[in-house]
């Protein structure tokens, strides 16, 4: 095994047994449940932003593989204190790398968040990576839930 591909392993059982930010948020200006079909994960994603649309606060709560939670535990870190226009980028580009379709100045900007670039290697997995992003989006959207089709 390579040190990337450890190190990768290491970061999604981390993230996975000691999920941040894993909690329901009182107050948040924006929320929406995502659900993926395919292998049943189920994440709501609860946000605060300010007048300005600053990220004050965000985090998430529900049940899945260790892929969809630890990458909402990561997307929740990397999100505080962004614009709203910053993580819709943040999620261009993650979702671009992802899938294989990132240049390398795209996952440069993701940096702790690139360590999901293997995961284009198990497209099966890519809509577990995603499931937090798009229903962070779709929250950011004022929509009250989503799934990945």
């Amino acid at each position: 095994m390579s040190y990337k591909t450890d190190l990768y392993q290491q970061v999604i059982l981390d993230h996975n047994k000691k999920p941040r930010n894993f909690h329901t948020m009182e107050g948040a200006t924006h929320s929406c449940e995502g659900y993926n079909p395919l292998c049943g994960d189920r994440l709501t994603v609860y946000m605060k932003l300010d007048p300005a649309g600053v990220i004050d606060d965000v985090s998430f709560t529900g049940s899945g593989c260790a892929i969809s939670k630890s990458s909402a535990s990561m997307m929740t870190s990397n999100l505080k204190g962004k614009t709203e226009a910053q993580a819709r980028e943040m999620f261009g580009s993650f979702r671009k790398m992802v899938t294989g379709e990132a240049e390398n100045s795209d996952e440069e900007r993701l940096g702790k968040l690139s360590i999901f670039s293997g995961v284009r290697e198990y497209p099966s997995r890519v809509k577990c990576a995603t499931l937090a992003w798009h229903t962070m989006a779709s929250a950011l959207d004022g929509s009250g839930s989503t799934t990945t089709d």
